[in-house]
């Protein structure tokens, strides 16, 4: 299993017992961002300019955070 990055303060988390559809948390001292995993869109909050290599970084570890969901979440597995 990767590891989820965190670059100075701001950092990529996946949470358990977390609600669909399959998403991320970016979160920065600014406040938080939800993106769906499947799609990279995203669903709630803002992505400050300097936390904008979050969504690349899922776009080419897109993987990493479904193994993550599916530990994190096996309630909701992405098939």
């Amino acid at each position: 299993m990767g590891k989820l990055p965190k670059v100075g303060k701001v950092e990529i988390k996946v949470r358990g017992l977390d609600h669909l559809p399959p998403h991320f948390h970016v979160i920065t001292p600014e406040g938080e961002c939800l993106v769906e995993i499947a799609t990279l869109t995203i669903l709630a909050g803002d992505l400050p300019k300097r936390a904008a290599w979050t969504i690349e970084w899922a776009a080419e570890n897109r993987g990493v955070l479904i193994a993550e969901w599916n530990r994190r979440n096996p309630q909701y597995p992405i098939e």
